[in-house]
């Protein structure tokens, strides 16, 4: 397989580049990549190039010679709100909806979340996730990075989402409402999701005074890594290019 490498850069027809340290440490020990050897670039603005590599040392140049615009980007829009858990599951999180085709993902803090980030702790969670999310797009040939925005309080998030044009649904459990019985939304969709204890009754009760609707997933209760990774695979499913 052909390796797949992201710039942080806008790539430009004929250039040639020089890959940041890390990644070039990743092509050359890990991947083994050699002079003449092809890869694949993208700049996360959609598309991608194929290049011709030339190690140098332990720097790794790329010439630019072929823009591809193909796209795997789902028809929908979709959101992931996902409440704090711990920081391995966060992560399993960001990864896995990325690779299914999510297009943002909003961390929130919520009452009974098991971890509480703030400042500067809370940028460098961010930022790993978003490096999460830059590998998830390199494994899964999307050219496109989701967005990976900062950390907000969940009735702050509330605030922001009830004017937001978008619709909105909250997996909660003993819901009625079920995925399978609702049209082809022509909206975005935002999808939000509880910490490992879930919400709190106010929690899900000022969810749905911003608009959040209650859907069910199935007579079994989900743990929070596996509840909006199963509901966004069931949109992409139902919805999506699946």
């Amino acid at each position: 397989m052909i390796p797949r490498f992201f710039c942080p850069f806008p790539l430009h027809p004929g250039a040639t580049v020089e890959l940041a340290a890390e990644t070039a440490h990743h092509a050359l020990k890990v991947l083994r990549v050699g002079a003449g050897d092809t890869a694949t670039l993208f700049d996360g603005r959609g598309g991608q190039w194929r290049a011709k590599l030339n190690p140098a040392g332990k720097s790794l140049r790329a010439t630019l010679e072929e823009f591809d615009d193909s796209d795997c980007e789902p028809p929908l829009a979709l959101t992931l709100v996902q409440a704090l858990a711990a920081s391995d599951k966060m992560d399993f999180v960001v990864q896995k909806a990325v690779e299914l085709g999510v297009q943002h993902i909003q961390p929130v803090a919520a009452k009974r979340s098991v971890i509480r980030l703030a400042g500067e702790r809370a940028e460098r969670r961010v930022e790993h996730w978003r490096n999460i999310a830059i590998a998830a797009c390199e494994q899964s040939g999307r050219n496109r990075v989701p967005s990976v925005a900062p950390i907000l309080d969940l009735p702050q998030y509330l605030g922001l989402a009830a004017q937001d044009n978008a619709i909105r649904f909250v997996c909660a459990p003993g819901a009625t409402g079920f995925l399978r019985d609702l049209a082809a939304p022509a909206l975005p969709v935002s999808l939000l999701i509880g910490p490992e204890g879930g919400f709190e009754e106010g929690e899900l009760l000022a969810a749905r005074a911003a608009g959040f609707k209650p859907i069910g997933l199935g007579p079994r209760i989900l743990r929070t890594e596996t509840a909006g990774l199963g509901a966004v695979a069931a949109m992409m499913a139902l919805w999506g290019d699946w």
